[in-house]
């Protein structure tokens, strides 16, 4: 089993990658190797079993060379974020649009037809938003980043359709919690607030305390990555919106003082951006009801988001273990 991880250096490609050399299997197969591919690629375990290729993927020639031997397995995370897209929109132009579109094209003359999961994102839907929403939900987006998020999932359903990759597409929420340093992310107080009350930091909370928007932790949507890749027979509709966690500033804010301490709240100042507030913080309650029968999941609570988000896991396995032995229902 040969696997490809493209944005391998970013938040959820090591994430990823922790995991997959972990695990030592995927689809029921040994992974013999795992190819990693970011512009640069740092830190990670001495494994036999890893490829680094510290390219862009914007070149052609080099991604050609990355795949030479072919691939069974892609996770194609890599991309330009948000806010960063559309300030330079040349870069996201070809990072997340021209550059997925060559990689598909790659692809399609593998021998057989490679399994495809493709990091989408919520941002396909734009900012107009009906009060309750479900996975129909018509995609209308308004920054170049969701638009390009679109393109590549229609170009990824079409060459599904023809047979010439095996693709599956989630759209991804916000992530949490991601390191707290300048990534383009729009969206980045959403992490940036979960550290700071983990670290008894002072924080200027960018959106009120009654914005509402939808999480996800970085463990959680490994788990959902991996199940995109396992399985075995998804059926024809092949973009899936993730189950989220539609929660409050408040309500996620509740969890994290539960368990790092109530004394931190006098931390946290409000300030609202109503810009800011308008696209991340009016988010509605999401109804995934054919993810969910496909095995896709959430967190299950703010509690379990907090845990997943900060807590290193073993320690989350041991507080599962916990809960699980006095009887509690399970997260």
């Amino acid at each position: 089993m040969r696997v490809l991880i493209t944005g391998a250096n970013g938040f959820l490609g090591r994430a990823l990658t922790q995991r997959l050399l972990a695990d030592g299997v995927l689809r029921g197969q040994a992974i013999d190797t795992l190819i990693l591919l970011d512009k640069t690629l740092s830190g990670f375990a001495d494994d036999p079993r890893l490829r680094l290729h510290p390219v862009s993927v914007t070149e052609p020639a080099l991604l050609r060379r990355a795949l030479a031997d072919g691939v069974d397995v892609v996770f194609h995370l890599i991309s330009i974020p948000g806010g960063a897209a559309e300030q330079d929109y040349a870069v996201g132009y070809q990072v997340n649009l021209l550059a997925s579109l060559e990689l598909l094209q790659q692809l399609r003359a593998m021998q057989h037809a490679p399994v495809f999961v493709y990091a989408s994102s919520v941002a396909v839907y734009g900012g107009e938003l009906p009060a309750r929403m479900d996975e129909r939900q018509p995609a209308r987006p308004e920054l170049s980043y969701g638009a390009h998020k679109l393109m590549v999932e229609t170009a990824l359903a079409d060459l599904t359709r023809r047979g010439e990759v095996d693709g599956r597409a989630l759209r991804l929420p916000g992530i949490v919690a991601r390191p707290r340093e300048p990534n383009g992310l729009r969206s980045a107080f959403m992490s940036d607030l979960m550290h700071a009350v983990a670290a008894g930091q002072a924080y200027r909370c960018p959106v009120s305390a009654q914005a509402t928007a939808w999480w996800m932790s970085a463990r959680c949507c490994v788990d959902n990555l991996l199940h995109a890749a396992e399985l075995n027979d998804p059926g024809t509709q092949r973009v899936w919106q993730l189950p989220v966690l539609q929660l409050s500033i408040n309500q996620v804010l509740d969890a994290l003082l539960s368990t790092y301490g109530q004394e931190r709240r006098e931390l946290i100042e409000f300030c609202p951006d109503a810009g800011l507030e308008a696209l991340f913080g009016r988010l509605p309650p999401l109804r995934t009801p054919h993810a969910r029968a496909l095995g896709f999941r959430h967190d299950g609570n703010a509690l379990a988001l907090v845990r997943n988000a900060l807590l290193p896991a073993a320690r989350v396995r041991r507080i599962r273990a916990l809960t699980e032995t006095a009887g509690a229902p399970q997260p």
